[in-house]
């Protein structure tokens, strides 16, 4: 996971030219240029000519077209599900990168251990093998931390969804690039969900990797 800053989804769009900080909230809210605002994404953006917007998309979160369809945001909370939405982003992205990496190249000691199972065929050895119940484990701790951390942006905190505090690298110290950070981490991790299911068939179907002919 990178830096949170560009990883939180908050930065906030209204239809003129400006994006609100991520990091604040309210009507003194500080007005910060956007990446091709008003072109991507926005209040007056509409994924389709002529369809309503939802009420709950009003164009202020970074990659908001107005897109739900099936109606989603009419019952869900819109922060609950852009947590999720960039939660399996990111999980997507590293499982993208590591079911190529499987084609190319071999961790030392991977292969003694696993031998050459790859996708869901090392899945299933590292269940067989007890590595699997490991990462549960561990991952499960790291839960308990994001589930606090929902919980309270749920019951009202100025968090923003995605948003964990996590930037060693400060790549949020620049305003004027936050707001493009978000929006590519958002598209990439739509992408990622998009490429992870089909590489994933992929694989079911001939029993090859992303890259295997």
């Amino acid at each position: 996971i990178g830096a949170a800053s560009a990883f939180a989804p908050g930065a906030m769009l209204p239809a003129t030219k400006s994006v609100r900080s991520a990091t604040t909230q309210g009507p003194s809210m500080q007005l910060l240029p956007l990446y091709r605002d008003g072109e991507l994404q926005g209040s007056t953006v509409m994924y389709r000519p002529g369809v309503e917007r939802p009420l709950a998309l009003d164009g202020t979160y970074v990659g908001d077209i107005g897109f739900d369809p099936l109606g989603f945001t009419n019952v869900i909370d819109l922060k609950w599900l852009r947590e999720a939405e960039i939660k399996h982003g990111r999980v997507c992205m590293l499982a993208a990168t590591g079911m190529i990496v499987q084609d190319v190249a071999t961790f030392p000691g991977v292969g003694k251990t696993f031998g050459a199972a790859k996708m869901t065929e090392l899945h299933d050895v590292a269940v067989k093998m007890g590595a699997m119940q490991q990462l549960l484990v561990w991952l499960g701790f790291l839960e308990i931390f994001g589930f606090v951390a929902i919980v309270q942006m749920l019951q009202g905190s100025d968090r923003q969804p995605g948003d964990f505090g996590f930037d060693p690298l400060n790549c949020g110290a620049d305003p004027d690039t936050l707001a493009r950070r978000q929006l590519v981490e958002l598209k990439n991790g739509r992408l990622a969900m998009i490429a992870t299911g089909g590489m994933v068939h992929h694989y079911l179907l001939n029993g090859k990797g992303p890259l295997g002919q």
